[in-house]
């Protein structure tokens, strides 16, 4: 069981803000809302406990506050208004209200017509007589005296003919009557032929009678209770019979109390000793005297010992409390409080000194008892539960952020769609694409920085590049190979192809060039410089090992980018005849450079690109108010599923030159041998094989 207090303070600020929003006072909110607070209880389950209060309206309001202190075992902190109900001379009824809770009364009116309305087929209306603060109880209360009018909605036993459309004048109410006493005439001379009753029996007329008036709604009122001429019980007798009684006057001098409420307050053995002297009243709240209790007769009282007044062993234990009901004795001009100790568990009844044969057996508290330990046992297991579960949704959330954490470095190691097969246990084929762009990057002078900086600044160095790099590849979408020393590779159209691969490739080396000037070298202090080269062409891509895969890129397309980059300038993006191809006309401002030697490749005419002449430098870096890139097939590539080819490439770094290892297999053999790529159509699934043969091999 789970709940929450709320301050009144929230609950008033609640009605405001509903008043606001539906443009109605807070007497109709509040009444509104106590007619589904009503409706909601019902819901709850809390409909046959309602219903069984009371056989009428004023039963039900009268014993509200018994409810309301048998909720308060399950909801401690439950602070519960109290009612209490007087009859005026004309038939209609008083009804007091009190409260701790200031500002919550036109609650009271919709809940009371909707009970009237749902059990006991009436309508009633109310009005507010009084409005004061409480004098009648300590602590200053809330009062507020409702005028409530009850009327029939109509009996269902009421059988007689209607009269359409004309309003019952008393000439006709008088003909009924007189039908009425005619019926009741004929039934009576039937009965005289019957044989008499036996003596203390009832006529068989006033049984005939009987369910005559039962027709009329009138069972009650026909019933006549019958009491003895003594009390047949000895005074002794009904002392152990309820052994937690008091008898007290009207000055409070107790005259009689049960035998076990005098072993726990000896005191109460003294005769004509004041009650209020050893007792306080918690519930309700009002005055010690006997007017007050007269006139809160119908509500269920509490009183608690003063710790004062009980022995000196006995002071250190939990106070007793009694809770029971008042019966006015008016011959004796006395009061009886029937009561038993209140309890909720067995633990309270040990800090009390009781135990269970200390209750009368006939007293339902015995029960209670034990009914109640166990249900708080059930509550303490729900609660455990609730805690339990509490705590998983917690290390639900944090193994979500971390398997998110996991995923991101994951997918930073791998393309997305590898990545997951590989998570499903799947294998990854390998996959040939037709056309894509390589870039390969690398540091001017970078043997010479490390040969004069300590380690930790080349680190410094290389993560403020890479980390510009990186942002730069999210921002024109290219996919990052592989970082080897201050070799840098990305690789536009894999593994999603891109018609714009090229152009996303040139705008990102733009981008590079500019990033890296915000660099300084270490040594010099200067920016660094950077060689980019460019290829475009076809490749094959795949997952490599079984152990730390990664998607490696093969053909001579990654070896021609990375001749591209080592033969390039200083700051300057260097570019293959088939990538000056594919950027031409494409708004690019390249010049060509003219034929040179290219190792393994022969003489080549390549080119560099300077700029981008229709973005400018800010719409490249996406920095400040410049609009993103936008490429042609942004949109086209939206909606199409990512093809299953790989990419990921190897370089090494051999005696300050930049080769590229298992990616560029014919700087492993012969240069002048041609790439496999070339000359040999790769299957799929061959390439796996023979990497991990190779990796079981190391």
């Amino acid at each position: 069981m789970t709940y929450e207090i709320y301050d009144d303070v929230i609950t008033l600020r609640l009605v405001q803000e509903a008043c606001t929003m539906l443009d109605m006072p807070s007497e109709v909110v509040l009444k509104l809302f106590g007619e589904y607070f009503f409706s909601f209880c019902k819901m709850a389950g809390y409909d046959t406990m309602l219903r069984t209060l009371g056989g009428n309206l004023v039963e039900f309001i009268e014993n509200l506050d018994a409810l309301h202190s048998y909720l308060a075992l399950s909801y401690q902190e439950m602070n519960a208004p109290s009612f209490r109900v007087e009859k005026n001379e004309d038939g209609r009824m008083l009804l007091h209200y009190y409260s701790d809770r200031k500002g919550l009364y036109h609650i009271v009116p919709g809940i009371i017509e909707a009970v009237a309305k749902d059990f006991f087929d009436s309508e009633v209306s109310m009005t507010i007589l009084n409005q004061s603060e409480e004098d009648e109880r300590t602590g200053k209360k809330e009062h507020v005296v409702f005028l409530v009018s009850q009327r029939s909605r109509g009996s269902k036993r009421d059988f007689r003919p209607q009269r359409e459309n004309k309003e019952v004048t008393k000439e006709d109410e008088e003909i009924d009557r007189r039908h009425q006493a005619q019926a009741l005439e004929r039934m009576r001379a039937r009965c005289a032929s019957l044989p008499h009753c036996p003596a203390g029996k009832r006529s068989r007329w006033d049984m005939v009678r009987s369910v005559v008036m039962f027709g009329k709604d009138n069972l009650l009122k026909s019933f006549t209770p019958c009491y003895p001429d003594k009390l047949w019980m000895e005074e002794q007798a009904f002392c152990n019979a309820f052994p937690f009684h008091i008898v007290f006057d009207k000055q409070l001098k107790v005259k009689q109390t049960g035998v076990n409420i005098q072993k726990f307050v000896p005191g109460l053995q003294t005769m004509d000793i004041r009650l209020d002297e050893y007792f306080s009243i918690v519930h309700p709240q009002v005055t010690f005297n006997i007017e007050s209790i007269r006139k809160f007769i119908n509500s269920q009282f509490v009183l608690k010992t003063r710790r004062e007044m009980v022995p000196l062993a006995s002071q250190h234990q939990s106070m007793l409390k009694l809770r029971g009901q008042m019966v006015w004795m008016e011959s004796l001009g006395c009061m009886v409080y029937l009561c038993s100790p209140k309890l909720r568990s067995l633990q309270e009844l040990e800090e009390r000194g009781l135990h269970i044969s200390d209750i009368a057996q006939h007293d339902a508290t015995r029960d209670l008892i034990l009914l109640n330990q166990q249900r708080l046992a059930e509550m303490e297991l729900s609660n455990q539960l609730e805690r339990k579960k509490e705590e998983l949704r917690i290390l639900s959330r944090h193994l979500e952020t971390e398997k998110k954490k996991t995923e991101t470095l994951l997918y930073a190691m791998l393309p997305r769609h590898v990545a997951n097969q590989l998570k499903e246990g799947k294998r990854v084929e390998a996959g040939e694409f037709q056309v894509c762009t390589i870039l390969f990057s690398d540091v001017v002078t970078f043997t010479n920085i490390c040969a004069a900086c300590e380690p930790i600044q080349i680190v410094n160095m290389l993560n403020s590049m890479y980390s510009k790099f990186d942002r730069l590849t999210s921002v024109h979408d290219v996919y990052k190979v592989e970082t080897i020393g201050d070799a840098y590779m990305v690789v536009g159209g894999v593994p999603i192809p891109a018609d714009s691969h090229a152009e996303r490739v040139a705008n990102f080396a733009l981008g590079m060039r500019i990033a890296a000037r915000e660099v300084t070298n270490p040594i010099t202090g200067q920016p660094i410089q950077i060689r980019v080269g460019l290829h475009t062409g076809p490749v094959l891509a795949g997952v490599v090992g079984d152990k730390m895969p990664r998607y490696c890129l093969f053909g001579d397309t990654v070896n021609t980018a990375s001749r591209m980059e080592s033969h390039g300038v200083p700051d300057h993006i260097h570019l293959s005849p088939f990538t000056y191809s594919a950027l031409e006309d494409k708004g690019f401002d390249i010049l060509e450079r003219g034929e040179i030697q290219v190792k393994g490749k022969g003489l080549m005419t390549t080119y560099f690109l300077l700029q981008n002449l229709c973005v400018s430098e800010d719409t490249i870096m996406a920095r400040g108010t410049g609009e993103p890139c936008v490429y042609r097939d942004n949109q086209q590539g939206a909606g199409e599923s990512e093809r299953e080819e790989p990419d990921s490439v190897r370089k090494e770094e051999t005696n300050g030159q930049t080769t590229a290892s298992a990616s560029s297999l014919s700087d492993l053999t012969n240069e002048d041998t041609p790439f496999l790529g070339d000359t040999t159509p790769f299957q799929k699934g061959h390439l796996n094989d023979v990497n991990s043969r190779f990796c079981r091999l190391l």
